[in-house]
Formats: C-alpha cells, sequence, structure tokens
C-alpha cells in the first residue's frame, strides 16, 4: 500500500487554513505526532500566538486499560484560550477519542470562541461523533494495521503503517 507524502500534505494542509488565520487565532498540538505537525504548521502560517502542546494521557477514557506509554509530557498552553480561534493540530484522526480527550483538558483551561480540527491523515472508524474541518488526506488502513507518523533526524516527516498494538 503506497501512503501519502507527509510532508506534501502538511504543506496542502498549511495552505488550507493559512486564510483562515486571524489576529484571535491559536494552535495547540497532540503529543507526539500531532505536536510535530504543529510545529510545521505554526512555522510556515507565521501565528503570532506561542504554540501549545498537549499531553492528554490523563484524560482519555481508557486510560485505566491503556495506562501511560510513553513518559507523561506536561501540557504547555501559553496563551488564554478564552475567546480565541483555536486550531487543535493532530496526525491520525481514527476512533475520536484522542480528540475527546484534548477538548476536555482544552476546557480546564479556558472557552475558546472556537475549535478546528486540522488533521494530517483521517483513517474513518470513528467511534464518536467527531470529524476534522481541515484533513491532508483520506487513507483506508488495512484491518490490523495502524497508521503512525514518524520524524527522523533532520526533521522530515513520514508516514508508516505498523501492526496494531494490544491494548
Amino acid at each position: 500500500m503506497k501512503l501519502p507524502d507527509a510532508e506534501e500534505l502538511c504543506e496542502k494542509l498549511a495552505a488550507e487554513l493559512k486564510p483562515r488565520i486571524g489576529p484571535k487565532s491559536a494552535m495547540v498540538g497532540l503529543y507526539t505526532g500531532g505536536a510535530w505537525l504543529a510545529e510545521r504548521l505554526h512555522a510556515l502560517l507565521g501565528m503570532k500566538t506561542p504554540l501549545g502542546l498537549m499531553d492528554i494521557a490523563f484524560y482519555r477514557d481508557d486510560y485505566a486499560a491503556r495506562g501511560l506509554k510513553h513518559d507523561p509530557k506536561r501540557t504547555r498552553i501559553p496563551f488564554d484560550v478564552s475567546g480565541c480561534e483555536l486550531f487543535l493540530v493532530d496526525d491520525v484522526l481514527y476512533s475520536g477519542r484522542t480528540v475527546r480527550a484534548a477538548m476536555n483538558v482544552i476546557f480546564d483551561f479556558g472557552r475558546p470562541a472556537s475549535i478546528a480540527l486540522a488533521v494530517l491523515v483521517d483513517r474513518g472508524g470513528r467511534q464518536l461523533p467527531i470529524c476534522a474541518q481541515h484533513v491532508g488526506a483520506r487513507v483506508d488502513v488495512p484491518a490490523g494495521m495502524r497508521l503512525a507518523l514518524k520524524r527522523d533526524e533532520r526533521g522530515k516527516l513520514a508516514l508508516a503503517l505498523e501492526a496494531e498494538r494490544a491494548a
């Protein structure tokens, strides 16, 4: 299966987002892949508000079953969320559970005027009524596989298929 070029999708997303960036716009990326993508988009868009980064591990509804897989990262949102037009950025949209958890975190910081979801890839398979407003590509992923965003030592982004890990 040939996967789309992550670098091209990033450029496409930046072009799509550019006309929507205004004085009240802010961006938050979800660790890990969404943070990499948000760092790139934030720079490409020349956003004035500092970039926020978020770890949603403790907010997931399946935390008890999954636990922490990586070192927990501290959520940093260095701006006032209240009243801003927030772009929430993640690498792959699948079940919708990560996005639901991220919105819970956001509302702990304040009440944004709006939240728009931007994802590099939507792979379908939603378990919750969540959709992205900005999507680089839609990709059908074979059963038993997961789609992951990778970053090499030079910062180049690439998509890879991996066997799903048991929960």
